[in-house]
């Protein structure tokens, strides 16, 4: 058995929709089905989910949104007419728009988590009921009904372990798809709560490690997971086979082909990923395995970087003498409700890396405040100019001279490193530059390792 999940772009509009389905059809044991919000159409088209997004902004301000319903349910009575649907089928969808903004919601969060959702909750019942159409028996399952319960935030949830026994009781009938609305579950009081945006691989990935999958197919719009972002990198490797790890590991630098979270279900299930192209079925794309018996074929399998991130850096004498030092700083966080990607050290050194996105001005105010109180540094900085440049690969283990063949380009091009960390994982190394550096670094560090290795 298959779990099978399309993202928005595969699911956008009635051209993308009918791909979809002949891929549904071409294998009996892809039984489970899980959607997508339709995405763009276009380079300016506007994803559903965004449009829902707005729609629960003038809904919070007070405002009706008659033109953006009508906008919204259009997308979805398109895709239907493509397959001579007729609107009194889609009544329900029309019904359920409308009711939003009437339902009752603890606060803000929750009612945004709630229309956000319904861009894959109507998306799913419309694929169950074209399939039906279409002679393809196919049920709608609603994750309420089907007990498929988060914990967390409203708009950053996370799987309950109750929700796997819930999901096991379900029904998988031969000859029969289930249909399962990517994204978002319903918290123990019962309302909506959304996984953070993309969260339909985690949907897709739980499935999978429920019902045992042979496989979990992802079909995206690309062919293939690639070695370097193709915007910086002209024509990358395509990636055959890498290990769960390896993801992991790029996809929190910038790989954003397919959700990091998405992961563990599948470690834990120990369940193949095939990340595909819906428009190119036939190719092999990207396959996610285990790390045992995984031989790489390359020193490095991806380089990524990110530019969103930011460092505390503190200098103070004797550091390494201090006891508790490292306690008081993550207190201080702690209380500040802000968590930290890395901390490298030195003997009277220490550097905090910081997700920026995930900071607010007030809250890097209030932690240099209370770092300069607490610990009373001889230096103190706020650096937001960084960046991170990722090296990862399972080839790096047992490869000596990868840290000084990576950084002797960045050094014959004048490119300084702020942070060097190395020894946390055996398959990846961690660069720390200036932002405007960071696609350079990925550029000659590719040509370093992996452009000789192209046909």
């Amino acid at each position: 058995m298959k779990v099978i999940k399309f993202g928005g772009s595969s699911l956008a509009n009635g051209d993308a929709f009918a791909q979809a389905i002949a891929i549904i059809k071409a294998d009996a044991d892809r039984q489970v089905v899980v959607t997508s919000a339709p995405g763009k159409r276009f380079a300016d088209d506007i994803k559903v989910t965004d449009l829902l997004i707005n729609f629960a902004k003038l809904t919070i301000n007070g405002h009706t949104a008659t033109d953006i319903i009508a906008a919204i349910f259009g997308r979805y009575q398109a895709i239907a007419h493509h397959f001579g649907v007729q609107d009194d089928e889609l009544s329900e969808l029309h019904e359920l728009l409308v009711a939003l903004p009437q339902a009752t919601y603890p606060n803000n969060d929750y009612l945004m988590a709630a229309f956000k959702a319904h861009g894959e909750r109507l998306n799913a019942k419309l694929m169950a009921i074209i399939l039906n159409h279409q002679g393809v028996p196919a049920r709608y399952v609603d994750p309420l009904a089907a007990g498929f319960r988060v914990t967390g935030t409203p708009n950053n949830a996370v799987i309950s372990p109750e929700a796997y026994v819930n999901l096991a009781k379900l029904d998988l009938k031969p000859n029969e798809r289930i249909i399962f609305p990517g994204f978002y579950g319903y918290t123990l009081s019962g309302y909506i709560a959304t996984f953070s945006r993309g969260g339909s691989d985690v949907t897709g990935a739980i499935l999978a490690r429920t019902f045992n999958a042979d496989l979990y197919e992802n079909f995206t719009d690309v062919d293939a997971i690639y070695s370097a972002n193709p915007n910086l990198v002209p024509d990358p490797l395509p990636i055959a086979t890498m290990t769960y790890r390896e993801m992991r590991e790029l996809s929190y630098a910038g790989f954003s082909v397919f959700h990091d979270e998405a992961l563990i279900p599948a470690i834990q299930g120990q369940i193949p990923i095939n990340v595909k192209n819906t428009w190119h079925p036939e190719k092999p794309g990207t396959m996610i395995v285990p790390e045992h018996d995984f031989q790489p074929e390359r020193i490095l399998t991806g380089i990524a970087s990110g530019r969103h991130f930011a460092a505390l850096y503190l200098h103070k004498y004797l550091l390494n003498k201090e006891n508790g030092f490292t306690l008081r700083i993550l207190r201080i966080l702690n209380d500040n409700n802000v968590s930290y990607e890395h901390m490298p050290s030195g003997i009277d050194d220490l550097t905090i890396i910081f997700d920026r996105d995930k900071l607010t001005d007030e809250q890097v105010d209030a932690i240099c405040t209370a770092v300069q109180q607490e610990i009373n540094p001889d230096r103190l900085e706020w650096i937001d100019d960084y960046a991170i440049v990722m090296l990862v690969g399972e080839g790096m283990a047992h490869t000596p001279g990868v840290m000084m063949n990576a950084t002797a380009p960045l050094a014959a091009n004048g490119i300084s490193l702020q942070m060097i960390n190395q020894g946390a994982s055996q398959i990846s190394i961690m660069l720390g530059t200036r932002r405007e550096d960071a696609n350079q670094a990925v550029q000659l560090i590719y040509q370093q390792f992996l452009t000789d290795q192209e046909d």
